[in-house]
């Protein structure tokens, strides 16, 4: 399964995808990079005191959110499981034009293109301190085939906003995700909508929020204790 995209740059030079079908970008238009670092690296990844997690990414898609988590356990004593779900994988056509390593040297070139070419729906050893499980599935109908006895440290929620993709937004899945998210876990996702907000209060979080990245005035950061 594959939908069409076409490769956009955005504020910060990094690239993004835009989806003609749904009229939707992948990232902010205001900067891709900088978009993933502020949400899910530094709101998430890096709130947590774990140094050895399970973390649950909510659409694959580019890579970027992965390749940046990758680069935190090279920098840092960090020891990751990351576990990623995604409907419509990009082939690898796509992904060798997008520019996330461009000034980077060979061995980081190297490991963004085998986030990609790593088999799907098996645990592939990336490096020793990073493992990536990509699923094929469509994470609305809850029946993704998750390890029910691995518990989240960190969850990043990265699907297509709710008035694209409503489906992905509802109680039934949050509720999903609370259950899977381990005492002191933290999900971060940039929609700040109140609905958004209450189902993750309802869910069980607590829930705050937080100064966006540019061009966004809020984010969202919930935590289960």
């Amino acid at each position: 399964m594959e939908q069409k995209v076409q490769i956009e740059s955005t504020a910060d030079g990094s690239h993004t995808l835009f989806v003609p079908s749904l009229n939707e970008h992948y990232h902010s238009v205001n900067g891709a990079k900088q978009e993933s670092e502020h949400i899910y690296i530094n709101a998430g990844l890096l709130h947590s005191t774990k140094e050895k997690l399970n973390l649950l990414e909510i659409g694959f898609g580019t890579g970027l959110n992965a390749y940046l988590t990758l680069l935190i356990t090279e920098q840092t004593t960090k020891d990751i499981n990351y576990i990623s779900l995604e409907l419509y994988p990009l082939s690898i056509d796509i992904v060798k034009g997008l520019n996330y390593v461009e000034n980077s040297d060979s061995k980081y070139k190297s490991l963004y293109l085998k986030l990609h070419e790593s088999e799907w729906n098996c645990k592939n050893e990336i490096t020793p301190s990073f493992y990536l499980t990509k699923i094929q599935t469509d994470f609305s109908q809850l029946d993704s085939p998750i390890n029910s006895d691995v518990l989240f440290d960190v969850i990043y929620f990265d699907a297509f906003a709710p008035e694209k993709q409503s489906e992905m937004w509802s109680q039934e899945i949050f509720n999903y995700l609370y259950s899977k998210t381990n005492k002191g876990g933290i999900l971060t996702t940039y929609c700040a909508k109140g609905v958004v907000r209450r189902m993750l209060q309802q869910a069980g979080y607590c829930v705050e929020r937080l100064a966006g990245p540019p061009g966004k005035r809020e984010i969202l950061r919930a935590v289960r204790f």
